[in-house]
C-alpha cells in the first residue's frame, strides 16, 4: 500500500512539473510575439509594442482565471488552498498552461493592429476575447461542449482533431485579428495611389530574436500539449522540428532571402502542425511546414498589395489565420494510415471543425471590436498616429538620444 502511494505521488508530481515546464515555455514565447513587434514596427511605436504584450498578458490571466477556464471547462478555483493542493496543485498548473494559450489572442492580434490601436479600447477588447470569445471554441473542441465533437464524430466517424491548437489557438487568433485590422483600416500613408508603400522594420536583429525565443518555446507549446508524462511523444518534437525548417527553408525561396519572411517561416510551420503533430509521419509535417511557408509568402503580399483596408502589419492573418486553417486540414491529409500517420481522424471533420473556428472568430471579434468601435473608438489620432504611439500613449520613447 505505501508502495502504490508513493508511486501515486511521485505520478502526480511528475505530471505537475512536466506541465508547469511547459507553461513556462509558452510564457516565454509572449517575449518572442513582443521583440517580433518591436522588430518589425516602425522606431516611433516600438515601446507601445512592448508595453502591449505585457498588458495584455495581464488582462488575459485575470479575465481567463476568474471567467475564460469557466466557459471553456465549467471549473472554478474559488475553494480552500487546501482543496487546490490536491494531486500537487496539477489543476492550478493547468489552468497556468491554457491560460499562456489563451494569452496568445491578444498577442497575436496585437501584431495585426500595430501602430495605430489605441491602448485601453484594445486592452478591454483583450479581455472580452479571452473571456467569452476564446474560451467558446476551445471548449467546444478540447471540453466537448455543447456536442459539436459528438455530432461530428457520429457524421464522419472521428471528433476533430486539434492537438497543440493550429485551429483552437492560431486560427481563431489570426481571424479575430482580421476583424480589428479591417475595422481599424491602414495606417496614414501606407498607401499611395492605390499603391503600397514600404515600411521597413526597425529592428531586424530584435524580430530575428522574437522569431528565435518563439521558436524555441513552441516546443513546450505542442509537445507539453499531452499535458501529462505518460503521454509525452518524441513524434510530436520531430514533427515539428521537421514542419519548421520546412517553413523556414520555402519562405527563404519564395521570399527571396528577405529576413522578414525567413524568421516568420519557422512560425508558419510552427503554427501549422499544431494540430496533427501527433499524428503525422515527419515527412508528412515537412511538407504540411513548407506549404505554411508559401501560403504565408504569397498572403501576406497579396493582402498588402490588392485590400486597403487589410494592413496587417505583422502579417499575422496569413500566419496564424490562413497557416492556423492549413493545419487543421492537414491533420486530416498527413494522418491518414496511407500516408504515414497513425489515423483515427476524418478529413470532412477537419474542415468542418476548422471552418466553424473561422466563423465562430470572425464573428466574434466583428461583434468585440464593432461594439468598442461605436462606443469610444478603436485608433488614435492623425496627429498620434504621426507622433507614433510610444509618445503619443506613454510619453515616452524607445532609447534616449542624450
Amino acid at each position: 500500500m505505501d508502495i502504490t502511494s508513493a508511486v501515486h505521488t511521485l505520478t502526480a508530481s511528475a505530471n505537475t512539473l512536466f506541465i508547469l515546464i511547459g507553461a513556462i515555455m509558452v510564457l516565454a514565447m509572449h517575449a518572442g510575439f513582443a521583440f517580433l513587434e518591436v522588430g518589425t514596427v516602425r522606431h516611433k511605436n516600438q515601446v507601445n509594442a512592448l508595453v502591449k504584450i505585457m498588458t495584455d498578458f495581464g488582462i488575459s490571466a485575470v479575465v481567463y482565471f476568474f471567467i475564460g477556464y469557466y466557459v471553456a471547462y465549467g471549473n472554478h478555483f474559488m475553494a480552500s488552498a487546501s482543496e487546490l493542493t490536491a494531486g500537487n496543485g496539477y489543476d492550478l498548473v493547468k489552468f497556468f498552461f491554457l491560460m499562456t494559450f489563451a494569452a496568445a489572442i491578444p498577442a497575436i492580434v496585437s501584431g495585426g493592429i500595430a501602430e495605430r490601436a489605441r491602448f485601453y479600447p484594445m486592452l478591454i477588447a483583450s479581455g472580452l476575447i479571452v473571456g467569452l470569445v476564446y474560451p467558446f471554441f476551445e471548449g467546444l473542441i478540447w471540453n466537448g461542449n455543447y456536442g459539436f465533437q459528438a455530432w461530428l464524430e457520429a457524421q464522419f466517424g472521428a471528433g476533430f482533431h486539434d492537438f497543440a491548437g493550429s485551429v483552437v489557438v492560431h486560427g481563431v487568433g489570426g481571424w479575430i485579428a482580421l476583424a480589428a485590422v479591417l475595422l481599424l483600416g491602414a495606417r496614414n500613408g501606407r498607401y499611395r495611389n492605390g499603391r503600397v508603400v514600404a515600411f521597413a522594420p526597425s529592428n531586424i536583429p530584435f524580430l530575428a530574436l522574437g522569431a528565435w525565443i518563439l521558436t524555441v518555446g513552441w516546443f513546450g507549446f505542442n509537445v507539453m500539449s499531452a499535458q501529462t508524462l505518460d503521454g509525452i511523444s518524441g513524434l510530436v518534437a520531430v514533427n515539428s522540428l521537421m514542419a519548421m525548417v520546412g517553413g523556414v527553408l520555402v519562405s527563404m525561396l519564395l521570399g527571396r532571402k528577405d529576413p522578414g519572411f525567413i524568421h516568420n517561416g519557422p512560425l508558419a510551420g510552427l503554427v501549422a502542425v499544431c494540430a496533427g503533430s501527433d499524428l503525422m509521419h515527419p515527412v508528412g509535417a515537412l511538407v504540411t511546414g513548407g506549404i505554411a511557408g508559401a501560403l504565408f509568402v504569397y498572403l501576406f503580399e497579396w493582402a498588402q498589395a490588392k485590400i486597403e483596408r487589410l494592413d496587417d502589419v505583422l502579417g499575422v492573418w496569413p500566419l496564424h489565420g490562413i497557416c492556423g486553417v492549413w493545419g487543421g486540414i492537414a491533420a486530416g491529409i498527413f494522418g491518414q494510415q496511407a500516408l504515414g500517420g497513425l489515423g483515427g481522424v476524418s478529413l470532412m471533420a477537419q474542415i468542418v471543425g476548422s471552418l466553424a473556428g473561422v466563423a465562430i472568430a470572425l464573428t466574434g471579434g466583428l461583434i468585440v471590436y464593432g461594439a468598442i468601435q461605436a462606443i469610444s473608438g478603436l485608433r488614435l489620432s492623425e496627429e498620434e498616429e504621426f507622433n507614433g504611439a510610444d509618445v503619443s500613449i506613454h510619453r515616452i520613447g524607445a532609447t534616449s538620444m542624450e
